[in-house]
This record gives structure tokens, C-alpha cells and sequence, in this order.
């Protein structure tokens, strides 16, 4: 068992069969939890909710759409709606079990009931292993672009289960990768050597490295949660990538996965900061080698820069008219970019659809 502490607030655990023990961390006096879970994810769910009720706890299962469906006002209307009928309270616990979609919205759930009740995060994917599940950034989306509407709310504790991976589509599986590779790039490179050293191991659940890879990525993001939790400064360096990326979503209408997403995010912000002069051609190369050796995207069709550019601007970064973008100068120095010229931007998106 690896246990991450993110700060003095709250730990990571990461352990299998840990998703079986949800009683275990809930605290003492919890009455009722609400189990939100995916469709795909309806039997851990009622597992979860079977444990619970075995500990004495009214349980009650939640389901929800699977993927970005479930992150709308409606669904957590919804979902407010059984709390209430249910008389949650605030010693009350909400858990999410499954993807980073799953567990962004039950914590925005559990930060909006009564101004904030506690959540537990038992994620299914790698991605929100090591990402969406640490850090307490919750949210849904809007028609006017991803996560615009959401709160921070850390979790009371969050359960790394390996074992569910292994049931995990390997495109799902392989997207995750995106925010592994990415905590290398801002963070730490035994990441990225690691998966050089072999690719097709970095993608199976069962790799000689897997159990590594996801606790190193975990640290990254728990060592820079623990510093700044409401992303006023070095909190942004994770948000690599994820400026052009979440513009690709929003273009997209959420159909492409957000770590392929991410990964041609990651490119362009590499692109960008070599035309800005900030960043040697080496690594530029290095960000494509590393994450085409792993089966991710790291190309982009010409002809969506206005569409790409209007929803950059309002990403949660963008300061009035100004674009900023986390950008690299080496691999593990991350900076910021402001204001880049039109041509550094164009030069950029033109370097994707090569």
C-alpha cells in the first residue's frame, strides 16, 4: 500500500481493494452517503453501497450518465434532489465512484448541498487516479465550455484502487497516460524515462512500472495542491496542455477524450513556447516521441483555429483580452506565457496539422 498525503489535509491511498473500504475513511458520525457512479461503473457502485449499508450506514446508489453527460446542471439537480429527499446533512458523506467525470461532479455535488458536505473519491480510471480525483477541483460544463461552473472542494480522503484498471477499454486506459506523461514534462522526468524505457508496458494496467507511474503522478499533483489550493499561482503548471485541449473539447462537443485531448494540447504548448523562443526544438521533439510511443495524438486538423481561438478565451487563465498559456522552458521548469503575438499562435496550430 502507498499512501500520498496532500498536505496535512487529506491522503491518496492507493492499494487494491481499497475501493471496498470506503467505511473506512467516511469518519465517524456519517449517516447517510450518497454512491455516485456511472452506468459502466454499476456494479463497483453497488458494491460500495452494499459495504456501506453492511457498516450501518443508509447508503443509497446514485447513477449517473457515463462521460461528459453527467457533468450538467441537470444531472446534479438531480442528484440535489435525492439528497434532499433523503434529508441529507452536513455529517453526511457523498462518494464517486468512477472516472474523472464522475468524481468532478459528486464533489461539486457534496461542495454546493448545504454550502459544502464532505466527499469521498474512489476513482476508476487512471486518469482520475492521478488527476481528476486529487486536488479537490470540482465542476461541470456549460454550453459555453468545460468545468466554467464549479468550486474547490478537497476530499475527505481518495481511494486508488489498481485493481479496477484491469477492466479499464485500453483507449481509456491509454488517454490516462496524457496526465502521467504531463506530471513528467512540468515535474518529474524519471516519468517520461520510464515510459521510454517501454511504451508498450506504460499502457497495460499489469506493466512492471504501472504502480510507479501512477504514485509519482499522484505526488505531482499532490505536492502542488498542498502548496496552492485554489490555483492562485504554481497550481496553473498543471493545467499543461489543457488550454488548447480543453478548446479541442469544447470544438468537439466533448466527443474526443480528454487525454488525447491533452496530449495535442501538450504539443502546442511546446510549439508555442519554440516559437516564442522559450523552448529548444529538442524538447518540442521529445513531447511527440514520448506520447506517439504510447498510442496518443500529437497532430491536428487545419481549418478550426477561429472556433479553437474563441474558446481559449475563455479558459479560466485568460486575464481580459491577454491568452496565457503554461508553457515549458526545459522539461520540469514550467512558465508562464502571456499575451503571445498572432503569429507565435498561428505558427503553433500550423505545426499540428504538419
Amino acid at each position: 500500500m502507498s499512501v500520498v498525503p496532500v498536505g496535512d489535509a487529506y491522503d491518496v491511498v492507493l492499494e487494491g481493494g481499497c475501493s471496498r473500504r470506503v467505511s473506512d475513511v467516511i469518519g465517524e458520525g456519517v449517516r447517510r452517503a450518497l454512491v455516485v457512479h456511472t452506468h459502466s461503473m454499476r456494479a463497483l457502485g453497488e458494491q460500495v453501497t452494499t459495504a456501506l449499508r453492511a457498516d450501518g450506514v443508509e447508503a443509497y446508489a446514485a447513477p449517473v450518465p457515463d462521460a461528459e453527460d453527467a457533468k450538467t446542471a441537470a444531472v446534479a439537480s438531480e442528484l440535489w434532489a435525492v439528497l434532499g429527499r433523503h434529508g441529507f446533512t452536513r455529517t453526511d458523506v457523498v462518494v464517486g465512484v468512477g472516472g474523472g467525470t464522475v468524481t468532478d461532479l459528486a464533489g461539486f455535488v457534496a461542495a454546493t448541498w448545504l454550502r459544502g458536505v464532505p466527499v469521498v473519491q474512489v476513482p476508476t480510471t487512471l486518469l482520475g487516479m492521478v488527476d481528476a480525483a486529487v486536488g479537490g477541483k470540482t465542476g461541470i460544463n456549460t454550453a459555453e465550455g468545460k468545468n466554467l461552473v464549479g468550486s474547490f472542494h478537497p476530499p475527505r480522503a481518495v481511494l486508488c484502487d489498481p485493481d479496477v484498471l484491469a477492466t479499464l477499454p485500453r483507449a481509456d486506459y491509454v488517454a490516462g497516460l496524457a496526465e502521467v506523461v504531463k506530471a513528467g514534462f512540468i515535474v518529474d522526468p524519471v516519468i517520461l524515462d520510464l515510459v521510454a524505457a517501454d511504451p508498450d508496458a506504460a499502457t497495460r494496467p499489469d506493466g512492471p512500472h504501472t504502480l510507479e507511474l501512477i504514485e509519482r503522478a499522484i505526488r505531482v499533483k499532490a505536492d502542488v495542491v498542498s502548496v496552492d489550493l485554489k490555483e492562485s499561482s504554481l497550481r496553473e503548471i498543471l493545467n499543461y496542455g489543457h488550454t488548447f485541449g480543453h478548446a479541442i473539447e469544447h470544438v468537439e462537443h466533448y466527443r474526443r477524450r480528454h487525454g488525447e485531448a491533452v496530449a495535442i494540447g501538450m504539443v502546442f504548448a511546446a510549439e508555442l513556447a519554440c516559437a516564442a523562443g522559450v523552448l529548444a526544438r529538442d524538447v518540442v521533439d521529445r513531447h511527440r516521441e514520448v506520447l506517439t510511443s504510447v498510442g496518443l495524438p500529437t497532430s491536428y486538423g487545419p481549418g478550426r483555429w477561429d472556433e479553437l481561438e474563441a474558446a481559449m478565451r475563455r479558459d479560466k487563465k485568460t486575464r481580459g483580452a491577454l491568452l496565457r498559456f503554461v508553457v515549458l522552458e526545459d522539461v520540469a521548469r514550467p512558465t508562464r506565457l502571456e499575451g503571445p503575438t498572432t503569429e507565435q499562435l498561428h505558427t503553433a496550430y500550423a505545426a499540428l496539422s504538419h
